[in-house]
């Protein structure tokens, strides 16, 4: 009985709140406070929408970064073709390896070349190798010869076949491959984790209207007797919906600001993780400005999502509830 008197009371406390403002020299603006009394970020919405916007843009950052590393790598290696000249003995191999050179100077679509010296080239075969690049009996393995060659356009299978045809001549034992053909696995791998954030972002949108409607019910529920009566006062259902959608902007603003802030914070610790192991696709994956953008937008649309989710839900409740 108790409970009961002081439900009333306290819609009654409410009633007189709204009728205030419904008579008052304002017009009839109602007050989010007067449907939800309780302080800002002491429920669970902000930190849930804070959640969901850093992982938002975290997923962000890490699809946004794979596709500046696939694109930078696809660019510098687009044209590259690599000569290789697989003879054992060192004389024949470097009399090729000139030979092929000689050859590639004159050819069409050939932009630059460049024969790796054989210092360099041990040095590339050390980590795996070693440096003396011998077999467990101590007998020498032979290396290759390589020769590195820019075209001006994209090597396409038909200008590779092409150049390993003006080769066999002059270099017999000369292998002439792409330079993308070896990236393409770990392209379409790196494909792969891009759709997989696209992926991640989509059903983080979907959680994040989903938390919203639920906690718009709820709400929507607890005040029931209240609406009823600002609704007898004269109060339509765009107006009561608006007090929702207010409400939302406010704790959807205070939860995406914080999970901006914590996904800055880890996007940038993981960055100069990163930076330090000085690999080559890893440098190319570096954000750029446009990358910041684009991810200072994710609490601002997290925000619009979550007010047009509870909206739409408030409305649609109200139809069913009058």
């Amino acid at each position: 009985m108790s409970g009961a008197l002081t439900k009333r009371s306290d819609n009654g406390v409410l009633s007189r709140l709204m009728v205030g403002r419904l008579q008052g020299g304002g017009g009839q603006r109602l007050a989010g406070r007067d449907l939800f009394p309780q302080a800002r970020l002491t429920g669970p919405m902000p930190w849930v929408i804070a959640i969901m916007v850093a992982l938002t843009a975290i997923a962000l950052a890490g699809g946004l970064s794979l596709g500046n590393a696939v694109s930078a790598a696809r660019a510098e290696i687009d044209g590259g073709v690599t000569v290789q000249v697989l003879e054992p003995r060192p004389e024949i191999r470097d009399a090729q390896a000139r030979a092929a050179t000689r050859q590639l100077e004159h050819m069409a679509h050939v932009t630059g070349l460049r024969l790796v010296p054989q210092a360099e080239t041990d040095a590339l075969i050390a980590p795996w190798l070693g440096t003396g690049a011998s077999d467990e009996d101590g007998v020498s393995v032979p290396v290759p010869a390589l020769i590195d060659v820019r075209l001006d356009a994209a090597a396409t299978p038909s200008r590779v076949a092409l150049i390993a045809r003006a080769l066999h001549d002059v270099a017999p034992a000369a292998r002439v491959d792409a330079q993308s053909d070896w990236l393409k696995p770990v392209f379409r791998a790196m494909q792969s984790l891009r759709l997989l954030a696209a992926a991640l972002i989509v059903l983080l949108a979907c959680a994040l209207a989903a938390a919203v409607l639920l906690a718009s019910r709820s709400a929507l529920g607890a005040s029931r007797e209240v609406i009823e009566i600002v609704h007898l006062l004269g109060a339509t259902d765009r107006q009561v919906a608006g007090v929702f959608q207010r409400a939302t902007a406010t704790d959807a603003g205070a939860g995406g600001a914080l999970g901006l802030a914590l996904a800055v914070a880890v996007i940038l610790g993981l960055g100069q993780r990163f930076a330090g192991l000085g690999a080559g696709l890893v440098d190319y994956g570096a954000l750029v400005w446009s990358d910041w953008v684009l991810i200072v937008l994710v609490p601002v649309l997290a925000t619009l999502l979550a007010m047009v989710t509870a909206r739409m839900t408030v409305l649609h409740a109200l139809r069913k509830m009058l």
